[in-house]
């Protein structure tokens, strides 16, 4: 006699076996991380006040200088929301950064040859999905392991955008392209609200659409997920493209920012992003974060950096704090998933 497995229904109750109580807890929990981030953000204008109140303590040097924090956020900010999906989903992409390289070398290759702005833009979008696809195949369907796939591809599309330009670098004439950085809108330059546009996308597609429930279903348990009816094969292939999507978006901003397309844009950026993904919550081991955590992590790692470069910090002392920093908020992340994990008890 055979014993039917009852469908799981992923919408309501996610595939892992959760401890009574959990979902409670960890949205609790969720809530009182953003709001220390919150806190933390704060701490480091107290500190700007402290050693720059010529810049932190005047309105207009504070609005601007906040400004330049978000522009230079923005890129790695974008690269953020695609990583924090692909980490949910218990994956990680080393690409990033190469991929923004490439599409930034490929869409100014365009428009050297006259093809105008929309030309660029789909350019762009088109490497980084293309990109991610071939990601996620290898992933979903060659069974590589992400580590390994993305950084395979990390070193190709690096070598590939180094082919492309000669090690040159290109420079952009386009004015619409270069007009995200320079023009503003309500004062606000348009890369930053390039970036705003994106989190806030990322945000409704993991919170109020079933790509973004399937998303955390696949990160809890990939073989639940399938057993529950989620062809997680396809999904994960999709996650990988909607990351490459941010590395085509990012690279855009990055050559309005620079006018230009170099095979070096984008060094190390896959780390920052993974960092602040990790800042703001997002689990390595997957089923965990949001994007309002990685937006706040994003801004957090990019303030520091800002107070360092104000107070001529030296380079090698600023990535021993980084690193430090990373260190410290993957032991709180893994002190607060074993609290959330422990059962309530009963005495």
């Amino acid at each position: 006699m055979s014993t039917a497995i009852e469908p799981v229904d992923v919408h309501t109750d996610p595939p892992r076996v959760r401890p009574q109580g959990f979902w409670q807890r960890e949205g609790a929990d969720n809530a009182k991380r953003n709001l220390a981030l919150l806190g933390v953000l704060i701490l480091l204008l107290v500190i700007g006040a402290i050693t720059a109140p010529e810049i932190f303590l005047d309105g207009e040097h504070l609005w601007n200088n906040e400004l330049t924090v978000l522009t230079q956020a923005s890129s790695i900010g974008v690269l953020t929301v695609g990583m924090t999906f692909v980490m949910i989903s218990g994956g990680i992409d080393l690409s990033v950064g190469a991929l923004l390289a490439l599409a930034s070398v490929w869409c100014t290759t365009v428009a050297t040859q006259s093809y105008g702005a929309g030309s660029m833009i789909f350019t762009a979008l088109a490497v980084g999905a293309g990109a991610g696809l071939i990601n996620g195949a290898l992933i979903s369907y060659g069974r590589l392991v992400p580590f390994i796939a993305t950084l395979a591809m990390m070193l190709s599309a690096r070598g590939l955008a180094q082919s492309i330009s000669g090690s040159h670098t290109q420079i952009n004439h386009d004015t619409f392209i270069n007009g995200f950085a320079a023009d503003k809108i309500a004062g606000v330059p348009w890369v930053v609200v390039i970036f705003l546009a994106v989190v806030a996308v990322g945000w409704v597609l993991l919170n109020r659409t079933t790509f973004g429930r399937r998303t955390v279903a696949i990160g809890g348990n990939a073989e639940a997920a399938r057993l529950a009816g989620i062809n997680v094969r396809l999904q994960t292939v999709l996650l990988y493209v909607l990351s490459g999507i941010c590395c085509g978006i990012a690279a855009l901003i990055v050559v309005s920012q620079t006018t230009s397309g170099s095979n070096t844009h984008g060094d190390l950026y896959e780390l920052d992003a993974i960092a602040a993904a990790i800042i703001g919550g997002t689990a390595l081991t997957g089923g965990r974060g949001t994007i309002v955590g990685s937006l706040l992590g994003v801004v957090i790692f990019t303030q520091i950096t800002n107070l360092f470069v104000i107070n001529n910090l030296q380079l090698d002392l600023q990535r021993i704090i980084k690193g430090g920093i990373i260190v410290v908020a993957v032991l709180i992340q893994a002190f607060r998933v074993s609290s959330l994990w422990r059962k309530p008890s009963t005495s």
